[in-house]
Parts: structure tokens; C-alpha cells; sequence
């Protein structure tokens, strides 16, 4: 029986040998640990953001999932199949998007690219012009079709990709920056796209990504590596509170007053006052609703708003605290 999960990993490691000059005539090996001893499970279905620094490991994973590189130790399965010892026949069941690497034929128009991703996955006719019809319709391709892709701009050319990547129906489709260097509509277009066959096909996704916006729009589940090491494991909210992240009030009062003080909240704090408007920080995982209503039971106010932490500010923290979690 297949397991739920699609994706499994279990104490996964890579480690590269490198070189490098020790001397005039001397050069020196040392070992870099790229991956080192990560697991986790993606069941089906999910849509899980893989997220880390540069050099944290986020790459090298996608790498060995998709069979380019053999771990070196630990144990990896992919819809049941290793990746790195039946490489042919896991390719029809995954999709991968790289956003710097294309994947489409440079001096090729998009339709006959399509054309030979279908003749590469012997795609049946009917399939193909269902899904091909389906990824020109959602990711506005259809003006596009004709012009060769050195033509298409970056945001365009993404769009080809994803496409191409989902032709075949993969079960599985692993996303490597795919919204880098996109204007504001396209992102618009290839999230809701992402979200689309997400909830109506089922397409399991793993999403690296430096945009964090795609993650907080796309993903319910976010998994933080840092050094190879997988720091943070869960939801965003969870995240949250992992980071210590806060929310702030934004009050305006009638007139200018000395800081708020809520002696029933000690959680809540002011950060910032310039004249009415003051700033209050509180823990991200409370509800703004007592702390709005402390301030307007006590104080003469005017207006506020409630301003959400920024998932950007939380990872900085994170990294910066070196948190092994």
C-alpha cells in the first residue's frame, strides 16, 4: 500500500568535498555539509514553503528530491521511488520550475516547446489540449504562444515554465523561486494559479521562495532551514509565536497624553508616541480585542488600527538568534 505521504525524508544528508588553496603549490580538502540529518514527511495535497538563507540547504534539497544529486546518507522517497536510483521513472511524476533556469527551448516559440515537453511525456492528445488549454487560460499565455522565448520577458517566461512543468499532471511540483523578478500582476497570476491546482487537482507543492509573500498568501505549513538543518517546522501562526513576533495598535487619541497604561494587559507596551498617535506592541498569538477595549474604556480615542507582523522581521530574528528549534 502507497504511503499518504508523498514526500518522505528521513536524517538526510549531503556533503560536498572542497578545495581550496592552502598555499603557493598546496591545496587543502575540507568537508561542507549542505544538508545535514533533515526529515520531514509532505502528505498529499499539501502546499508546504521550504525557506532559509542562501546556502542554507533549501537547493541542495530540492536537487535530491528530484534525483541530480545522491544524498550522502539518510534515507529519501518520493511517491515511493528513490529519486537518485529510478530517476526516469519519477520525472512523470514530478514537476519542477526553476525560476534562474528555463526549461523551454530558447529559439523555439512556446507552442512548439509544449509541443515537445508533450512528445517527451507521450502525453495523450486529449490530456495534453485539456491542460494545455487549462495553464493558457489561468497564466494569460494565449498572446504568448506564437513568440519565441529569448522574446518573453522574465515574468512571461515564468509563467511558460510553470506551464510546461504541469503538462503531464505531476503529482508533485517543486517551486525554486518561481515568482523572482515578476511584477505585481504576474505574482498576482501565479499564486492564484499555484492555489487553483492546488485545491482543485490535489498537486502537492514545495515552494522555496525569498518572496515571503508567496508563502504567507500560499502556504499553511512553512518549514525554515537554516546551515541544512531544519529550524522551523509548522504553521505560520506557530511561527509567530516561535519568533516572539508582536502585533501593534495604532492609536489616535484627542489630544496628546503621556504613554498608555493598561496595568491588566503587562503584554502590551508602547513603542512609539509623536503627539495623539501612540504605538502599542503586543504578543502576535493574543487577540487585539482587549487590548482595544482597555484603551477605549479608559482613554479619549479617535481611531485605530491593528498592524500585523512582518513574517520577513521573524525569520531575521530567527537567523539572528540562531534558534535550534
Amino acid at each position: 500500500m502507497e504511503s499518504a505521504h508523498l514526500i518522505e525524508l528521513e536524517d538526510v544528508e549531503k556533503v560536498f568535498q572542497v578545495r581550496r588553496r592552502a598555499g603557493l603549490l598546496r591545496r587543502e580538502k575540507r568537508e561542507v555539509r549542505a544538508v545535514d540529518g533533515i526529515s520531514f514527511t509532505v502528505p498529499r495535497g499539501e502546499m508546504v514553503g521550504y525557506i532559509g538563507p542562501n546556502g542554507a540547504g533549501k537547493s541542495t534539497t530540492i536537487k535530491m528530491l528530484t534525483g541530480i544529486l545522491v544524498p550522502s546518507g539518510g534515507r529519501l522517497r518520493v511517491a515511493g521511488i528513490d529519486p537518485s536510483r529510478d530517476r526516469t521513472r519519477l520525472t512523470r511524476r514530478i514537476g519542477v520550475v526553476f525560476g534562474q533556469r528555463t526549461t523551454l527551448w530558447w529559439d523555439l516559440p512556446l507552442r512548439d516547446s509544449y509541443a515537445l515537453v508533450r512528445r517527451m511525456y507521450r502525453i495523450a492528445d486529449r490530456r495534453y489540449r485539456e491542460n494545455l488549454d487549462r495553464c493558457v487560460e489561468l497564466l494569460d499565455l494565449g498572446a504568448l504562444l506564437d513568440v519565441p522565448v529569448r522574446q518573453l520577458s522574465l515574468g512571461q517566461r515564468m509563467r511558460g515554465d510553470i506551464a510546461a512543468a504541469l503538462l503531464h499532471d505531476p503529482e508533485v511540483l517543486y517551486l525554486d523561486e518561481p515568482t523572482i523578478g515578476l511584477d505585481v500582476i504576474s505574482k498576482a497570476k501565479v499564486r492564484q494559479f499555484l492555489a487553483d491546482i492546488n485545491t482543485e487537482r490535489g498537486t502537492t507543492v514545495l515552494l522555496t521562495t525569498h518572496d515571503l509573500s508567496d508563502i504567507e498568501q500560499l502556504c499553511r505549513r512553512v518549514m525554515v532551514i537554516d546551515h541544512g538543518r531544519v529550524m522551523y517546522d509548522g504553521g505560520l501562526d506557530g511561527l509567530h509565536a516561535v519568533g516572539g513576533s508582536e502585533r501593534v495598535l495604532v492609536v489616535d487619541l484627542e489630544r496628546e497624553l503621556p504613554p498608555i497604561s493598561l496595568p491588566a494587559l503587562p503584554d502590551v507596551r508602547v513603542t512609539r508616541a509623536e503627539g495623539p498617535r501612540q504605538w502599542l506592541a503586543f504578543p502576535a498569538t493574543g487577540s487585539a480585542a482587549p487590548v482595544v477595549a482597555a484603551v477605549a474604556a479608559d482613554y479619549p480615542l479617535v481611531d485605530l488600527s491593528v498592524r500585523e507582523p512582518a513574517i520577513e522581521e521573524v525569520i531575521a530574528k530567527m537567523y539572528a538568534e540562531g534558534a535550534a528549534l
